[in-house]
């Protein structure tokens, strides 16, 4: 089995809502959703181009998805997860928005939000015990990537190589898009979909932890955790810095 600390809420939330319907999969329940219809795009092809989140879940990433570390166990983590909530006080972001990021149509911040930085460079230390070394074959198809020297590092390091100064949020949406007018369709049809939870402030309160049972197998929630401690994720992060190399922490 494979982990992940992800940015989510409670099924309730309108934002996991209507993210759950545009993906087509409940990750609460493992259920499948009917998604909306979009002008111009077949439901076939809707299905197609949002296949590989739809695995994942909707979700923001704080940790990818990781494999335990020998030792370590399910019920360790859930409690270190709730000792993590119990610490982190919720934080304030100034929205997101639909946005093309490269080939891919995902939810972002248009502004800089170093509330959200912090919380997930946190949440990076915080579960860092529990991850397994990547594989040498892992670690290859990473590097497919062109990944430059300092996400190399990081990579190596710290099993993933958007962190920290290189992390950008995201709640991804769809597929990699190659055909222009697909993406130009999606991206429209998103914007309007998405309007009631977009360009507005937002508490930040959760994060949930995610669970794929089988390789390949689809990802579901396993615990969402509220915040209610009372260190800002930017004041616990100034107390720890920011390395490029883990030996520095």
């Amino acid at each position: 089995m494979r982990y992940a600390i992800y940015f989510a809420a409670e099924a309730d939330d309108r934002l996991m809502q209507l993210g759950n319907t545009w993906l087509g999969r409940d990750p609460f329940t493992g259920g499948g959703l009917s998604q909306p219809e979009i002008a111009g795009l077949a439901a076939d092809k809707l299905r197609e181009l949002t296949a590989s989140p739809r695995r994942y879940g909707f979700h923001g990433t704080l940790k990818a998805p990781f494999f335990l570390r020998e030792g370590k166990n399910e019920a360790a983590l859930l409690e270190t997860c709730a000792e993590f909530a119990n610490r982190i006080a919720p934080f304030e972001i100034k929205g997101l928005d639909v946005n093309r990021l490269g080939k891919f149509l995902a939810l972002t911040p248009n502004d800089t939000e170093p509330g959200l930085r912090a919380f997930a460079a946190q949440c990076l230390r915080a579960f860092e015990p529990f991850r397994a070394p990547l594989s040498p074959a892992d670690l290859e198809r990473r590097r497919k990537s062109d990944l430059t020297r300092r996400q190399d590092a990081y990579l190596t390091d710290w099993g993933y190589p958007y962190i920290f100064d290189e992390f950008r949020f995201h709640m991804t949406l769809s597929n990699k898009l190659e055909n222009e007018a697909e993406a130009d369709t999606l991206a429209q049809a998103a914007q309007s979909y998405f309007a009631e939870v977009t360009g507005r402030p937002r508490t930040c309160r959760t994060f949930a932890l995610y669970m794929e049972r089988e390789a390949g197998g689809p990802f579901q929630v396993l615990n969402v955790f509220t915040l209610t401690g009372n260190i800002t994720p930017q004041a616990a992060e100034d107390q720890t810095g920011e390395p490029t190399r883990k030996e520095n922490v």
